[in-house]
């Protein structure tokens, strides 16, 4: 007859080895590093809108050492029924544990969102849709749509006026409207009341210091000048006179890459002709900087209302008070252009 202790003990080891057995499988499925990124220390995955579950891991499985026990972890953890899009950053030797977790719980990495001087709402949907999740058809879209920008008191061509270059934090998967939404309470945040201020005293709203700015910003590349530049613009604006500036033909002209502005080019018919129409064009030619914003917000005071790059193609300008001065100058740098052989 079998001692009771004997068989006490023969329970308890094999208690003990399902235990282990049991301890074992959960280790290998839910415990052990199952994320292998090579030499990488991490990556990120992007998870799109809308993704079912064999999206994700179609997403995921190169980067898996055993997609079994991944799968085993989803069902358990429930994850098909919780998929959350997004960026996510993925860590080398992650557990399966570990990784479903940060799936399930939708704790994204922010993508820092940066434009700096676009031209057209077409390039700026580019850059943004290269960043985010975004449509740029769709926002695209909504930029053309005058009736949705009525929202922030903006119409076809001041759209561009709210958003302000810079380096902002989003989630990859901030939609459209979203997108705008927020880059219209930076634009208020940015238009604080002491940049409203110094925009009355000019004579100026908000968005016509931002179209002028637009202008000093493709004038010239020498921070040193915005001010100055900026000054000019506003005595002209002061007199009365026609801001005659180059930029605004380019951009009527739609021609970018145009170096040299020809007299034929001065009769194009558009509001954003600046030799042929008064005052500022209705919107902005590209998106200045921060800087130029508040170069024009405090515009260098002088009496110059003209100038012209210099022949020396540093990049900086001669200044003029008088037009047989400026016309002076301009006949240098015309000869400097010829004797380069720049005709366009």
């Amino acid at each position: 007859m079998i001692n009771k202790n004997k068989i006490v003990v023969i329970i308890l080891v094999i208690v003990v080895i399902i235990t282990g057995i049991i301890g074992f499988s959960f280790y290998m499925n839910v415990k052990k590093p199952n994320v292998d990124l090579g030499s990488a220390d991490s990556i990120f995955i992007y998870i799109p809108t809308g993704s079912k579950y064999d999206e994700v891991k179609d997403i995921l499985t190169p980067y898996l050492i055993n997609v079994n026990s991944f799968e085993w972890v989803v069902e358990k953890k429930n994850y098909k029924n919780a998929i959350k899009p997004g960026k996510y950053k993925v860590k080398h030797g992650m557990s399966n544990n570990s990784l479903v977790n940060l799936l399930r719980s939708g704790k994204q990495t922010p993508v820092k969102v940066v434009f700096n001087k676009v031209r057209t709402k077409e390039a700026f949907v580019g850059v943004i849709s290269q960043q985010l999740e975004v449509d740029s058809v769709k926002l695209l879209n909504m930029l053309n749509d005058s009736d949705f920008l009525l929202k922030y008191n903006k119409d076809l061509h001041t759209a561009l006026t709210m958003f302000i270059p810079n380096t902002y934090e989003l989630y990859w998967n901030t939609g459209e409207e979203k997108f705008i939404d927020r880059m219209n309470k930076e634009s208020e945040r940015f238009w604080n009341e002491k940049r409203l201020n110094k925009a009355r005293k000019l004579g100026l709203t908000s968005e016509q210091v931002y179209v002028l700015a637009s202008i000093v910003e493709e004038e010239t590349i020498k921070q040193d000048e915005l001010s100055k530049v900026a000054g000019v613009y506003m005595n002209r604006l002061n007199k009365g006179m026609r801001l005659q500036a180059d930029p605004t033909v380019r951009f009527a002209l739609a021609d970018f890459e145009v170096k040299r502005i020809l007299t034929k080019h001065l009769d194009i018919e558009s509001p954003y002709n600046t030799y042929r129409v008064n005052g500022l064009p209705p919107g902005p030619i590209c998106l200045p900087s921060l800087k130029t914003i508040d170069a024009v917000l405090e515009y260098e005071k002088h009496s110059y209302l003209y100038f012209c790059a210099k022949p020396d193609f540093s990049g900086y300008h001669a200044f003029a008070k008088t037009l047989v001065q400026h016309n002076e100058n301009a006949r240098q740098y015309q000869r400097a252009l010829n004797k380069n052989r720049i005709y366009r």
